[in-house]
């Protein structure tokens, strides 16, 4: 007999399985910071998020080795327990400086940062408004205060403004968006939005996990608007830095008030040493090389002129299809052209918007994007 829960799985995947929704974990074998192996052939990938292929860096790699050798594996306990190394100070220090602000504080990952940071500050009788696009990890802290949650649409300012003036009564507001967006390239207007929450006492979280090494010199998105204020500037290790973890950087008093109070860095584990070593290895790497940061948004330029797409403004690229099989079947097309480009499908992006997310980093060699560009353009035609 199937129990219950086993025959509610079935029907669920038999359903999603219909719809060409249904996803799998392939394995595959990094080899560098371009090249994988997947069902024994060697794939250029431009589905990875390590921008400046800095995940396989002898710096960075050297650096976490030799954190491991000297401080283990793990962390031991939570930060305020036992786990909080000394090497977290520095890094935090360094982010700080990093993001002009006066202090920082280091997750275990961007997903427990963003869904411990907005309970720590708005809740029941406050309002967060998110931006319609804006990852997942946004929208699960938003759920969890039990804040009311406006959604706005996708980067429009007149949107946003029209909720702000008709929902400022009802306590503390938080707004929260991405800086780059993860599945389709663009960039929030920082400076729009920042002047929109001073002019209604509200406070701005920017989630900048994919334009941190990329944009601003390596600054990230809110180095391309000065002006902007931004009270929860948040990003990961885990992109362009190669690595694994995540932070927050604001004043003083915001980053003592998280250390004591939010749920997701005070009841967890703290980041093994090693990944914040290999954090503080890459963030050296960037300083020491300009040329490097701006070279995935290049790359992306490239391929955006090559067919005639919308010029990009950040390291990734969509091409939107349609329909969820139509992709799919394009990323088997380019896998046997010897390349790795996911096909991503609802709900990750809108239904009808199945897209192939094509990830451009530093060490693309420009005759592949170009034979990308070739291979793809049949595609969006077909």
């Amino acid at each position: 007999m199937t129990d219950t829960l086993t025959a509610f799985a079935q029907a669920k995947l038999a359903t999603l399985e219909a719809q060409s929704l249904k996803r799998s974990l392939t394995p595959t074998h990094r080899l560098d910071g371009l090249w994988v192996e997947r069902g024994g052939r060697r794939l250029l990938s431009f589905s990875c998020n390590d921008y400046l292929n800095l995940s396989h860096h002898p710096a960075v790699k050297a650096a976490a080795i030799a954190a491991v050798q000297a401080h283990g594996a793990g962390a031991g306990a939570s930060r305020l327990v036992t786990g909080d190394h000394p090497i977290f100070s520095e890094l935090e220090a360094r982010l700080a400086a990093l993001k002009g602000t006066e202090a920082a504080c280091v997750f275990g990952s961007g997903y427990l940062a963003n869904s411990g940071i907005i309970p720590t500050f708005v809740g029941e009788g406050d309002v967060v408004f998110v931006d319609e696009l804006a990852h997942a990890c946004i929208w699960s802290g938003a759920q969890l205060s039990q804040a009311r949650i406006v959604r706005f649409r996708h980067n429009d300012m007149q949107d946003l403004a029209e909720k702000l003036a008709g929902l400022r009564g009802e306590g503390r507001a938080l707004i929260a968006t991405d800086g780059v967006f993860s599945m389709d390239g663009d960039i929030a207007p920082l400076d729009k939005i920042s002047r929109l929450a001073q002019a209604h006492e509200a406070w701005l979280l920017v989630d900048d996990a994919h334009g941190l090494g990329v944009l601003g010199e390596g600054r990230g998105t809110a180095a391309l608007f000065p002006d902007a204020r931004i009270d929860l500037a948040m990003g990961t290790f885990s992109k362009a830095l190669g690595g694994y973890g995540a932070y927050v950087c604001a004043s003083a008093p915001v980053i003592d008030f998280i250390k004591t109070r939010t749920r997701t860095l005070v009841y967890t584990t703290g980041l093994p040493p090693a990944n914040a070593a290999a954090a503080l290895a890459a963030l050296d790497v960037v300083a020491a090389d300009p040329a490097l940061a701006a070279a995935p948004l290049a790359k992306a330029q490239r391929f955006t002129r090559a067919l005639g797409l919308p010029e990009a403004t950040s390291s990734v690229v969509p091409v939107v299809l349609g329909e969820a099989e139509r992709t799919l079947a394009a990323a088997r097309a380019l896998e046997a052209e010897g390349f790795l480009v996911v096909a991503i499908r609802p709900p990750t992006v809108p239904a009808g918007t199945a897209r192939l997310r094509v990830a451009f980093t530093a060490g693309h060699p420009d005759e592949e994007i170009d034979r990308l560009s070739a291979a793809v353009r049949p595609l969006m035609a077909s």
